[in-house]
């Protein structure tokens, strides 16, 4: 089967384009996972081993249909080889720290992340939070524990972690939300444990601080893919960048008016300066 058969002439523009990097919008409906998994197919089908490509995308559905497609596309045009790694930015990342987290250095005193951490759902951070507004003396009116959960995490999007928050709090609610925070990530650390949000922003901290292990993945993955561009924020944008920057092989797919993610952290001003940050696109 030709796998280009089904293309209309701009997705094949996009899907043969193998080197450099590529952004594709297009609106609702108009076949954006078609384009992105004919893509993955087309690379292997060129020589391009699966090892070597990821896709990202936002939902654990969205990278499971992603698998199937690219799977029955790849049997169907006798090129049945291993599937490359899809899944989304936070199992990518949460693979990532399982080999590498350890070899992370330790701040304040405290002692390395172990391989066997644990994640906190929601509900976990919520419930620490709460305790340690307690344990603080800070009123919990004032400082409720979902509203602190959610301003550590629209923090940690942002990349900002407990001290550079500190560092910035010049007034009374964001030098409380400050201590709050260096408590929250201090008790996580002590039972060896991270939170979603950390999964991202702890990967671009070993990739910016260990370029060696930065420099293994970029060799492991020199295709990179992400599906609903629109919607990544500034820690997914700054992992996919360090990824593909050795490289340059990022593919970028999505929709400028259709950013569903707004309410953490999406900045679809990503997708708006997507050839200026990458003027060869």
């Amino acid at each position: 089967m030709d796998i280009l058969s089904s293309l209309n002439p701009k997705q094949k523009q996009a899907v043969t384009t193998l080197r450099g990097p590529v952004l594709v919008i297009s609106g609702p409906g108009s076949g954006k996972t078609r384009c992105l998994t004919h893509r993955i197919a087309y690379l292997i089908q060129q020589g391009v081993p699966a090892k070597n490509i990821l896709a990202v995308t936002f939902t654990n559905k969205a990278a499971q249909e992603m698998k199937e497609r690219v799977r029955n596309l790849l049997l169907r045009s006798d090129d049945s080889q291993s599937i490359p790694t899809i899944g989304t930015f936070h199992a990518i990342c949460l693979q990532i720290l399982r080999r590498e987290i350890d070899k992370l250095p330790p701040e304040n005193g405290q002692g390395n992340y172990q391989k066997n951490f644990i994640i906190y759902d929601q509900t976990d951070q919520v419930s620490l939070i709460k305790k340690l507004i307690k344990e603080l003396e800070i009123n919990p009116e004032q400082f409720k524990p979902k509203s602190a959960s959610e301003t550590i995490s629209r923090a940690k999007d942002e990349l900002i972690d407990c001290q550079a928050y500190q560092s910035k709090a010049q007034e009374y609610f964001p030098q409380t939300m400050a201590k709050i925070y260096l408590a929250y990530q201090t008790a996580l650390k002590q039972a060896n444990a991270l939170d979603f949000d950390d999964l991202i922003m702890l990967t671009v901290q070993l990739f910016q601080k260990k370029p060696a292990i930065l420099e293994k993945y970029q060799e492991k993955w020199q295709y990179i893919l992400v599906d609903e561009y629109q919607d990544i924020n500034t820690s997914q944008y700054v992992f996919t960048n360090l990824l593909s920057k050795k490289h340059g092989n990022l593919f970028v797919i999505g929709d400028d008016s259709q950013g569903i993610y707004s309410w953490r952290g999406a900045d679809f001003r990503n997708i708006l300066n997507f050839e200026k940050d990458h003027p060869k696109a």
